[in-house]
């Protein structure tokens, strides 16, 4: 009976000790330089977007990052999806509900795009945004837990969505990133197409 239950707690411990899995989505202009085992992360102001994902296995996690905004130090202790932004720029986004491709609305009404634009502004200052929204402002030198759910996808800025499919049924977790400039191109263009009321 002492093995047993032995080998049960030694199961248990090793069980717990396994499941600390975090996806850390470094998020850079040009290339990082990602140091896992001494934490720190190096990033200079480079050309482009470019992003690393880390599967990392620990219950604390945590890196010194040099970026051109300074210094900082980020801890990730609970399980799940992070984006670290090591960029000069703000980045936004949010979770992007599942539609399949016959049900997809081609077509904006005004009510419907005045809706996305104010949501757009809003997100652009910051406003609104919580864990709970499902929506996210990160500041450069930040690291954000985005999901419990390590294996969701990130889209990240200057990327085109891709498609998303069930899988055994289940709704995919998807979350679409920008770059604060994208959004504001993006709220001017859809300005755009609003109309004008009648006079």
């Amino acid at each position: 009976m002492k093995k047993l239950l032995f080998g049960f707690s030694l199961s248990l411990l090793l069980l717990s000790c396994s499941n600390n899995s975090k996806t850390i989505v470094v998020m850079s202009k040009g290339a990082a330089e990602v140091d896992v085992n001494a934490g720190t992360i190096l990033s200079k102001d480079g050309a482009g977007h470019e992003e690393q994902i880390l599967n990392i296995n620990s219950k604390k996690v945590s890196f010194k990052l040099t970026t051109p905004n300074g210094e900082a130090t980020v801890e990730m202790l609970e399980n799940g999806l992070y984006i670290i932004n090591v960029k000069n720029d703000t980045i936004i986004g949010s979770y992007q509900k599942y539609t399949k491709a016959d049900k997809a609305q081609n077509v904006l009404t005004q009510e419907v795009l005045k809706q996305k634009i104010d949501s757009l502004i809003l997100l652009s200052e910051g406003k609104n945004v919580s864990a709970a929204n499902r929506n996210f402002f990160i500041l450069p030198n930040q690291a954000t837990k985005i999901s419990e759910n390590n294996t969701a996808q990130v889209v990240g800025p200057y990327h085109q969505m891709r498609s998303a499919e069930m899988v055994d049924g289940k709704e995919p977790e998807v979350y679409r990133f920008y770059s604060i400039k994208e959004i504001r191109e993006m709220i001017v263009k859809l300005q755009a197409l609003t109309v004008a009321p009648k006079q």
